[in-house]
């Protein structure tokens, strides 16, 4: 995390200054953060949120700093403040089917990991915040054509699975069909 997107994040705070003090001390300490005032966030289950986060990551899309709570097993993707309407908007545009995520209350906390935390600490970042992020409706978009993508996919996946829980499986067929025609 760089130092200006360390100043954004303490500055969502209740008290920015007790914020930077406790990560001067101990940079890998969490500390929770008031959601709708510098930021939104949308938390989905960890299968989902690593797809998704991979998915904008290839294709190069719009979207901002993505923290990692391993004993949650969620995946939190932050969005500018008052995102909901566009985010909501733009994910009953890509599926009909309800999507499970949480999208917390303006007034609500996130625990965020400090600055610099460590492999097997409990939050993460997988993309810190660098700066303070520039306002883009592409983002909302973004997230919410990702999100339907990813779950769509794992969904697939999860009925491929079940229908050829072993490679054997899948190859039975494929071999009584060549021994059938032979």
């Amino acid at each position: 995390m760089t130092t200006r997107g360390l100043e954004w994040l303490s500055a969502a705070a209740d008290d920015p200054a007790d914020c930077r003090r406790k990560w001067a001390d101990d940079p890998r300490a969490p500390y929770a953060l008031t959601v709708g005032r510098f930021f939104d966030v949308v938390t989905v289950e960890h299968r989902v949120g690593m797809e998704t986060f991979d998915q904008l990551l290839r294709r190069g899309l719009p979207f901002g700093p993505v923290v990692l709570d391993h004993k949650a097993c969620r995946i939190g993707f932050f969005l500018g403040s008052r995102s909901k309407e566009a985010f909501v908007h733009h994910l009953a545009q890509e599926t009909a089917v309800p999507l499970r995520y949480r999208y917390p209350a303006q007034g609500s906390v996130v625990v965020v990991p400090g600055p610099m935390p460590m492999t097997g600490d409990r939050y993460q970042w997988l993309r810190a915040p660098t700066r303070r992020p520039i306002a883009n409706p592409l983002r909302p978009a973004a997230l919410a054509t990702m999100l339907a993508a990813s779950a769509e996919l794992l969904a697939r996946v999860d009925r491929y699975s079940e229908q050829y829980p072993s490679p054997a499986a899948y190859a039975l067929p494929l071999f009584e069909e060549t021994t059938d025609a032979g």
